[in-house]
């Protein structure tokens, strides 16, 4: 039987995390599936992605908290610096710190923000970052939150490049196949490498993707 474990309310609309008969761990947003704990492969690759197209981790900044496990496989690595970590949904982080959510909050290196990952790019000093990853939705063409197809813009993109130190890296998830978003990485970082994930999501074979350029 599926458990409700919490449930909140936000400007964007309403977040339940339950718990699956499965047993797995599970983060709904207005209905939609977001994620769960039983498929993480996608949100790893984000990070080892990343973490081989950097030569030093020494601050890294992540779009999206979620059930933490971007963040979790980039602290695996000792060559990391530091990890900010802009969530827009202040309950999905009070759930981590209750520990609803396993935490990787309690480890130094992590620093959390909480805001709109596009205002929190912005108000960063330029080159002051060597990696940004943005896992915020499903991708440009599965949106939770409409406001969201802003992530996926090519002025945005601009935006990250700026931020980005010279050999950084902007690696961004998305659920589908998405030639809108390959052509707009490539236009902004002259090229884009591509790599499809493929998933069981619930007993269902599916494919992700992870989209990179690299400054």
């Amino acid at each position: 039987m599926t458990v409700e474990l919490a449930r909140a309310l936000s400007p964007r609309g309403e977040l339940v995390l339950r718990r699956r008969d499965d047993g797995a761990l599970e983060l709904r947003v207005n209905g939609v599936f977001v994620m769960d704990d039983r498929e993480t492969s996608s949100e790893e690759l984000l990070a080892s992605a990343t973490l081989e197209a950097v030569r030093r981790p020494d601050r890294v900044l992540v779009g999206g908290l979620g059930l933490g496990y971007t963040v979790r496989a980039l602290l695996a690595d000792s060559r990391l610096g530091q990890v900010v970590v802009a969530e827009i949904e202040p309950d999905v982080v009070s759930w981590m710190r209750s520990g609803l959510v396993p935490s990787i909050l309690d480890d130094p290196r992590v620093e959390v923000v909480v805001g709109d990952v596009r205002a929190v790019v912005t108000d960063l000093p330029d080159a002051s970052v060597d990696a940004i990853l943005l896992d915020v939705d499903n991708g440009p063409d599965f949106l939770v939150y409409n406001e969201n197809s802003a992530i996926y813009s090519s002025d945005f993109l601009i935006t990250c490049r700026t931020k980005l130190r010279a050999g950084g890296a902007l690696t961004v998830w998305s659920s589908s196949a998405s030639a809108a978003l390959e052509a707009a990485v490539g236009s902004v970082f002259g090229t884009c490498d591509v790599k499809p994930v493929p998933v069981d999501l619930q007993g269902r074979p599916e494919l992700y993707y992870v989209y990179q350029g690299s400054s």
